[in-house]
């Protein structure tokens, strides 16, 4: 029995899943959860479309039909009809969301894999959408790819965090067949290969790995090996495709594709000139025929034809250029495309990140018609969404720089507008504000609000009578940048008077309404602004509650606007506020759970440690010691410690807030502080700083389950009774509330339903219609939907389109307004700022301009003065003052002195001699040149001729005009020749490059090129280390001088000198200068201290200082002033002028008349005090000034003994040179006709070298002609083809000269009798009778046509390389002319060379005979002799004391170099030996490599062929039957090999059935046999007992025996045959 069981089981286990099995969609299906028992309906809230689409997830469009695409929008899959736009939907079963879809190969089914913890992979049948298989425990919590293979038999998904597991399903039965771990990072997608169904490979974040399906003795097995980079940077890969080659092809982050092969990068793909194939991301998507295409993030789509790469090159990196490319459209990012379901379409379906889907026809023909855009969507997040208050339109905007207008009662977008910035937030102007209901008014990332006015044109009526046609339009009203961050909130007043703007930068900015907006003023907050609320209660709708993100809240009452604006700022200041700031309190409210939660459980203990009481009354002792044990429990249960008080640093996040009661309001607060609504209320004290404030809620309400998912969003119904919550996981929830319950005390049960991705989707917006019969949902993950409230059968009766706003009466006589378009554009405060200064530059200005005028005005006056003054007498005529400028350029010729005041010090300007400039260079004769001596000849180069078209556009043009019928082959034999073309280049090129190396290889014993450039720049330029002394001391180029240097360095020693002494000479007449201030300085101050002392008795007179007096050396400028006669008639007018004046003793007697009182006599000593203070103050005074001057006259005079030095060792520098110059004038002759001879050397040279050139040029042109030559003749036997009977007859036309087509051509036009000759062809005489101008019969009048062009093209290319040929020849004449004389012109070189040493070695000789005065200190004299000067230096050598140490420290160098340079040495041996080792296990893989080379050419060809022959193999029709012949017959044997391999399978599966069968029959067998033999040895026994013998047996013993062995035989027997 237990047997037969057994059997029953395994059977069961190994029983396939009927094909006709389906599930239940409507249980499988998530639901809304509702509170138990709360009685709200299930269709609270009913989807009724989306208007979104997450673009931005990885593979989100898929095609199930040629009408019907399919997306991901959050917890739905949408179903859209391409052309009716309608939409069907299936909710996600897990309600965690989807991760990833994916369809069939037949069509027939798609698979959905889920989010969520454990989540299934759904396979929907199509187009029933019915359930029909359900995958478990792939992984942990998300799939991010699945696939089929391309059977569909298999299914492999893998996760993502935190598991990364990759799985195999064979999905038609449910079962797991393999899985494995991917990687420890993320996963972006996985694929089967389309070759080999037992590869896979999977790709991500910074990885690829190579997976393969392997059946190993324990069982199938997945086999990963990762990617390894090496020496290219790790990149993510979104994308890859397999070749059949088994090589795989992906593309990277920076735009070129990268070629795998046995897990590592074999080449990197490149366009040329280093231009990566896209720009941004690349994914290869598509091969056929060996060709790769591509889309980027650039929006553009490549062909590569991968067949032309040649693998044989080693390098990295391999250019190629796209054979084909589309550009989709701008501003698009292709992230991944579909192809439509007919086999033989080019019709491709893209899924743009930029919110776009797209059609592109990839025929690449003229006929192809462009992309086009099927459908728009925001691309990103959703950053503002509101309603109109009067109709059924919905706003939104996004970062993609749109504001969209949505019609959501006919489900369509009715219109939008573009920017050049983001949007951030909208909000739709109340009735009071606009009563049209058109207006908007939109925050951007700039700073900038924009008002839009939304209008239906077809009501504008232009004055022609025309009226627009289409649909709603949005156009821009006014534009203003109130904010330098992005705009975060905008809030009208409920009167309408007031709209508020808030911003990140930490500022609220307030506008007047009217027709235009008008800036009020703004006000800083302590953060960021989260949101904003007017009050809704009346007596306080004049405040505004400003949220921020820092968790501040800050009241503002708007009173007395105007009369707190500045002028030169907006900013309002003194208005009444009252701020909060959160401080969290969550910790503390678990802390009093946890207690009230403890002290719920020592009441129990106690309430059952009474009744254990009760029940134990007679077991006192063991009571007691029950007591004292629980005792015990109840102090250890008292010791453990409650939660700790946990304040978050920094504060949690402030989502929303909203009033209750005025001065109360609620607060959500995310991040730790999640799970809660906080009622907060202001302090009453509001002294205390906004940032140092630490405010507690005074009450809270738990929000269930949502200690990780805070609220983002509120909005409440028109009646209040429902409260709609946006969640941070997506979800939407109702509360239900009682009417006018603004402290939500109702809020207990709820409706909750996942629709947004929870993972992403957070819910910051959602709104209700105006009359509440819809709700509006934005998400962060793009997706919009719309909900009704209602059930369908009332919408149906409301109208089915939504009405659009009327224009403005005025509006087409409105001027467009100007907008903002710089992100970089001033704020309105910015703006004020440089309005006020541009206010104040003009009030500057003016006033400048009135200054100028006054001047004007008084030049003219002045003017009138001077012409009276000159009409005036002389004596009485007033003079101009002589400037002190005027006379300084007489010190070039004269000296002027200025003399210390209190010292002997004297200082004089420097004689400005002429001397220095006697021998200028203009006056010394230089013969110069003669003209076109030092002028290189021109050399005349041939112009190259004019080739003809490329060989390539000719067979184009001649396969263009074959007949149809041979189209497709042509293109295939083209393709051919064109690959043929390419690896041919490819070998030459590497010809050259092999060619190239082995030049450049070093012989064994030759030196290292730098080693040996080194030692030749160091030959160049250390020069001849013999003394200058030494007669054989050649002297190096860079040191020789000539007559022309030698003028130019003395007219910069010049310079200097001149230079340094007028510096000098302008100082000493500054401080003559001050003197003379100084001077006149002192005179005042003695004439105050005269005045002083008259007021002091003479006893407490202090003697002044000796005043100074200019001399007349000082004063050269005297010279040029008034004479003295005239100073005497001016004294002499001046005092007959001056009036009387009572003098000191007539002032003395007066006052001795009267006697002084007391009072006058303490005056009088006052005064005497003062005066002897001023007296003291004014001697101080003039002798500080008069030590200054004579300190700054020392300071200088040591400054210019110290030039003094310099000038001497200049001009003794300058006489030496001067001294040079005779004997440079005496070699110049000489010089200048050797340096003549020389040019012309080099000239010569220049020219061999310009014409080796030409010739090169000449010798690729001939050869590039010969090619093209060559091209044309291939294409003439590729179109003569195989077996044409006009072979010979073609052949002569193809050959024929023109002159003889023009004979036979004037002998047709004459009707000559006489035959004209032919061409030098020899042809047979029926071929001479012949017109070989006209087609015979039967020839094809096409192929007749393209061999006249081609023998067109082949007589300008003959023509064109005769000329070539020619120029050529003559090249080479001259080459070779120039090339002869080359040698002689060396050896003159050199000659020349050696007598330009001679001649500077004679010049070297003489100057070394000059005599030469170096001035020394004795501390510079090393020559010593018993520790003293010797009296004799002649023998001495004068060095310079910084080179004589560099040389000392170069001899420690050069020991360090020495070390180094052995140690280099000893690394370059061992190098040698290790490279000697690597050529040696090289050459042994090379011969290796041949050997299997050679193997194989052997296998393939049976005989040793030319690579580069096969490779350059042009197209023949045999072969390419012969090709499709094999690809025919390897298909079906494929087909056939599939075949043999599944009826393989099933057999290996009935054999294991059947083994496992006889297996299980053998085990009953040998148990029935094992009962056989114990039934015997019983019987033996009951035998012996009996007392006989086991052999004698009774007859009916031996009858029973009988029929129980025969039993037994039966039972076996009908077990096997079972």
């Amino acid at each position: 029995m237990e047997t037969v069981m057994e059997k029953t089981d395994e059977m069961e286990s190994i029983t396939e899943i009927p094909v006709d099995k389906y599930y239940d969609n409507e249980e499988l299906c998530s639901r809304p959860y509702i509170t138990p028992n709360s009685q709200i309906p299930e269709n609270l809230l009913q989807l009724r479309h989306s208007f979104g689409y997450d673009s931005g997830l990885r593979g989100n469009l898929q095609l199930l039909d040629d009408s019907t695409l399919m997306f991901i929008a959050g917890n739905l899959l949408v179903l859209l009809d391409i052309s009716t736009k309608k939409q069907r939907y299936l909710r996600s079963c897990s309600g965690g969301g989807i991760g990833s879809v994916v369809v069939h190969p037949t069509k027939k089914y798609f698979a959905v894999a889920e989010k969520g913890n454990h989540p299934d992979i759904i396979i929907y049948e199509y187009p029933s959408l019915r359930p029909y298989r359900i995958l478990r425990d792939g992984t942990e919590k998300a799939y991010s790819s699945v696939d089929f293979n391309t059977d569909g038999s298999l299914l492999a998904g893998v996760g993502n965090a935190p598991d990364y597991m990759l799985t195999l399903w064979d999905w038609r039965q449910e079962q797991v067949t393999m899985r494995a771990k991917a990687v420890s990072q993320e996963a972006f997608k996985v694929r089967f290969s389309l070759h080999y169904p037992e590869l896979l490979t999977s790709s991500g974040f910074g990885h690829v790995k190579f997976w393969e399906m392997a059946y190993t003795c324990t069982g199938p097995k997945l086999l990963g090996d990762i990617g390894r980079f090496g020496v290219t940077d790790p990149t993510d890969i979104e994308g890859f495709i397999d070749l059949p080659n088994a090589q795989v092809v992906s593309g990277s982050s920076w735009g070129n594709l990268l070629l795998w092969r046995n897990t590592v990068i074999r080449m990197e793909i490149t366009r040329t000139d280093g231009q990566s194939c896209h720009d941004g991301t690349v994914q290869p998507f598509f091969l056929e025929e060996g060709q790769i295409m591509t889309f980027g993030s650039d929006g553009m789509i490549r062909v590569w034809d991968f067949d032309s790469i040649d693998y044989t090159i080693g390098a990295s990196k391999y250019e190629l250029d796209p054979r084909i490319e589309k550009l989709v459209g701008r501003n698009v990012c292709i992230c991944s495309m579909v192809r439509s379901s007919h086999p033989d379409s080019t019709m491709w379906f893209a899924q743009d990140s930029c919110g776009a889907i797209w059609k592109v026809d990839l025929s690449f023909t003229h006929k192809s018609p462009d992309p086009e855009c099927l459908f728009s969507f925001h691309a990103g997040a959703i950053q503002g969404l509101d309603v109109s208050k009067t109709s059924y339109l919905m706003a939104t905007t996004a970062p993609d720089r749109s504001v969209k207008v949505f019609d959501f009662l006919s489900n369509r977008e009715v219109t939008d507008i573009h920017f050049n910035q983001g949007g951030t937030v909208i909000n739709w102007a109340p009735s009071l504000v606009n009563q049209t209901g058109g207006l908007l008014v939109a925050g951007f990332e700039d700073g900038v609000v924009r008002l839009l006015e939304l209008y239906d044109p077809q009501k504008l009526k232009l004055g022609s009578g025309y009226v627009h046609k289409g649909g709603a339009k949005l156009r821009l009203k006014q534009a203003l940048k109130p904010h330098s961050g992005p705009v975060t909130a905008i809030e009208y007043k409920h009167d309408g008077e007031i709209l508020a703007t808030g911003s990140s930068d930490g500022t609220v900015f307030f506008f007047n309404i009217g027709d235009t907006y008008v800036p009020i003023g703004f006000i800083h907050v302590p953060g960021p602004v989260q949101a904003l609320e007017w009050s809704p209660f009346s007596g306080s709708e004049d405040k505004l509650l400003i949220m921020c993100q820092s968790g501040h809240v800050v009241e503002v009452q708007m009173v007395d606007l105007q009369s707190r604006c500045v002028a030169d700022t907006f900013q309002l200041r003194g208005l009444p506020s009252r701020s909060f700031r959160f401080r969290s309190i969550k910790s503390q409210i678990r802390r009093e759970e946890e207690i009230v939660r403890r002290q719920a459980l020592q009441e129990a203990k106690e309430e059952e440690i009474a009744q254990r009481q009760a029940l134990e009354e007679a077991m006192v002792e063991e009571e007691e010691g029950e007591e004292e044990e629980e005792e015990e429990e109840e102090e250890e249960e008292e010791e453990e410690e409650l939660p700790p008080i946990y304040i978050p640093d920094p504060p949690s996040p402030l989502c929303l807030g909203f009033y209750s009661h005025p001065d109360h309001f609620w607060l959500s607060v995310g991040g730790f502080d999640s799970g809660f609504l906080y009622h907060c209320k202001f302090s009453e004290n509001q002294d205390e700083d906004p940032n140092q404030r630490q405010d507690e809620p005074f009450h809270f309400l738990p929000v269930h389950n949502a200690d990780e998912d805070p609220i983002l969003s509120i909005t409440f119904s028109s009646n209040r009774q429902l409260m709609f919550c946006g969640m941070h996981s997506g979800a939407i929830r109702v509360y239900p509330l009682h009417p006018a319950d603004h402290s939500l005390t109702s809020m207990q049960a709820y409706w909750s339903l996942n629709l947004h991705d929870n993972h992403y989707g957070h819910l910051h917006h959602i709104r209700c219609s105006h009359d509440n019969k819809f709700v509006l949902t934005a998400g962060d993950d793009g997706n919009i939907f719309s909900f009704s409230t209602v059930p369908p059968e009332e919408l149906e009766q409301d109208q089915m389109m939504a009405k659009i706003p009327s224009p403005m009466v005025s509006l087409e006589d409105e001027q467009p307004p100007n907008d903002i378009e710089d992100p970089a554009a001033n704020t309105i405060e910015m703006h004020k700022h440089e309005m006020d200064e541009l206010k104040l530059q003009q009030e500057i200005q003016l006033r400048v301009t009135t200054k100028r005028r006054k001047l004007a005005a008084l030049r003219m006056e002045y003017k009138k003065l001077k012409e009276e003054n000159e009409k005036l007498p002389e004596h009485i005529r007033l003079k101009p003052s002589v400037k002190m400028l005027a006379f300084r350029d007489i010190f070039g010729s004269k000296v002027l002195s200025v003399v210390a005041i209190a010292t002997d010090h004297k200082l004089s300007t420097y004689h400005m001699s002429p001397i220095l400039r006697e021998f200028s260079p203009s006056k010394l004769h230089v013969d110069k040149p003669a003209d076109g001596a030092a002028t290189p000849q021109k050399i005349a180069s041939l112009k190259p001729v004019e080739t003809c078209t490329s060989t390539s556009e000719d067979e184009m043009m001649v396969l263009r005009s074959q007949p149809k019928r041979i189209d497709q082959q042509s293109e295939k034999f083209r393709k051919a020749a064109e690959k043929a073309d390419h690896h041919r280049a490819a070998i030459e090129k590497r010809k050259k490059e092999w060619a190239q190396l082995y030049t450049d290889k070093p012989e064994e014993d030759c030196e290292d090129p730098k080693d040996v450039q080194a030692i030749q720049e160091a030959k160049r330029n250390i020069g001849d280390l013999k003394l200058r002394s030494d007669k054989n001391f050649t002297v190096p180029k860079h040191l020789r001088m000539s007559t022309e240097t030698t003028m130019a360095k003395l007219e910069i020693l010049e310079e200097k000198i001149y230079g340094r002494q007028t510096k000098m000479n302008e100082r000493i007449v500054a401080l003559r200068d001050a003197k003379v201030c100084l001077v006149s300085q002192l005179l005042d101050q003695g004439e105050q201290l005269q005045e002083i002392q008259t007021g002091l008795s003479s006893h407490l007179h202090r003697p002044p200082p000796t005043l100074p007096t200019i001399l007349p050396e000082e004063t050269q400028e005297k010279k040029v002033q008034h004479s003295d006669d005239a100073l005497e008639r001016y004294r002499a007018l001046r005092e007959q002028r001056r009036t009387p004046s009572l003098t000191k003793e007539q002032e003395e007697e007066t006052t001795s008349k009267w006697e002084l009182s007391d009072q006058e006599k303490e005056i009088l000593w006052h005064l005497e005090v003062t005066r002897l203070y001023k007296q003291d103050r004014l001697l101080d005074q003039m002798e500080s000034s008069i030590c200054q001057f004579d300190a700054e006259l020392r300071l200088l005079h040591h400054e210019k003994l110290k030039l003094d030095w310099e000038l001497k060792l200049a001009e003794l520098q300058w006489l030496t040179i001067f001294q040079e110059l005779p004997i440079h004038e005496e070699f110049r002759e000489r010089e200048k006709s050797v340096e003549e001879m020389l040019n012309r050397i080099s000239m010569e040279e220049h020219r061999v070298e310009r014409c080796y050139k030409d010739l090169e040029l000449r010798q690729a042109e001939v050869a590039e002609l010969q090619d093209k030559k060559t091209d044309l003749l291939a294409a003439f036997q590729y179109l003569l083809g195989e077996e044409n009977k006009f072979e010979k007859f073609l052949t002569k036309v193809f050959n024929t000269k023109a002159e003889n087509v023009k004979k036979r051509t004037v002998m047709r036009d004459e009707d000559k009798e006489d035959d004209e000759k032919l061409s030098d062809y020899n042809c047979d005489s029926d071929e001479e009778a012949m017109d070989y101008k006209v087609c015979p019969p039967g020839c094809d009048p096409g192929l007749f046509q393209n061999m006249l062009r081609l023998r067109e093209h082949r007589l300008q290319l003959e023509e064109q390389l005769e000329k070539e040929e020619e120029n050529l020849e003559i090249l080479k004449r001259d080459y070779n002319r120039l090339h002869e004389k080359e040698s002689v012109m060396r050896a003159n070189q050199e000659a020349l060379e050696r007598d330009m040493d001679s001649i500077f070695r004679d010049k070297q000789l003489k100057l070394n005979a000059l005599e030469v005065v170096v001035p020394l200190r004795l501390n510079q004299i090393k020559l010593l002799s018993d520790g003293s000067v010797p009296s004799d230096v002649t023998n001495a050598l004068v060095v310079d004391r910084k080179e004589l140490t560099r040389l000392q420290d170069r001899i420690k160098h050069f020991g360090v170099e020495k070390s180094q340079q052995r140690e280099l040495y000893c690394q370059a041996r061992k190098e040698h030996v290790k490279l000697t080792y690597d050529i040696k296990i090289m050459n042994t893989k090379i011969e290796e490599l041949e050997r299997k080379c050679h193997q194989s050419m052997m296998s393939k060809f049976g005989r040793v062929v030319d690579l580069e022959d096969l490779l350059t193999i042009k197209g023949s029709v045999l072969v390419d039957e012969l090709k499709q012949k094999e690809r025919q017959q390897e298909a079906s044997h494929y087909r056939k090999l599939d075949q043999l391999k599944k009826e393989e399978e099933k057999a290996n599966t009935s054999l294991t059935v059947a083994i496992r069968e006889s297996s299980i029959l053998l085990q009953r067998l040998t148990k029935l046999f094992n009962e056989k033999r114990e039934l015997q040895a019983e019987i033996e026994k009951k035998i012996k007992k009996m007392g006989r013998a086991p052999g004698h047996n009774t007859p009916v013993d031996v009858e029973d025996m009988e029929i129980q062995t025969f039993r037994l035989t039966d039972m076996a027997e009908c077990e096997s045959s079972k």
